[in-house]
Parts: structure tokens; C-alpha cells; sequence
């Protein structure tokens, strides 16, 4: 099992400015004060849930999905 960054945004890998990781309080954390998008909350990989913290940026749910559905069927085409 690889270990986990809990430095890093599990969705981006920059820094996720996470105060209780930097050993300051809870409180004074940027998450306590910004919204946090449930769609970036539903994109972070099982095995990181509750173990890594998410960027303001990914927070906001302000980049495209790295791993965009699939159509269901493949494209057709006509000769």
C-alpha cells in the first residue's frame, strides 16, 4: 500500500493548505470558511477518504474531472 500525502490534494496533488496538517488548529483551516463542492467530495479515491484533505481550487469544484464518463455506446459512423 502506497502512503498517503496528507500535504497533497488527492484529486490535483498540489498543496491542499491544510491548517491541522501544518499543525495549526482546526479553525483556522481555509475549509471552515469556504463551501466544499459534494461533487470533489465524490471524485476523491475511496482509499483516501478522511485521510487526505482537498485544495481550495478542487474544493470548489473548479477543474474538470480527470476521468470523464464514458459515452455508453461507441460512436457510430456511416459509410
Amino acid at each position: 500500500m502506497t502512503a498517503i500525502d496528507t500535504t497533497r490534494c488527492p484529486l490535483c496533488g498540489q498543496s491542499n493548505a491544510c491548517a491541522i496538517t501544518a499543525g495549526l488548529p482546526a479553525g483556522e483551516c481555509w475549509c471552515m470558511a469556504q463551501p466544499v463542492s459534494r461533487a470533489a467530495l465524490a471524485r476523491v479515491p475511496p482509499d483516501q477518504r478522511g485521510r487526505a484533505c482537498l485544495c481550495p481550487r478542487c474544493a470548489a469544484d473548479m477543474i474538470p474531472d480527470p476521468h470523464p464518463q464514458e459515452p455508453p455506446c461507441p460512436p457510430t459512423t456511416s459509410k
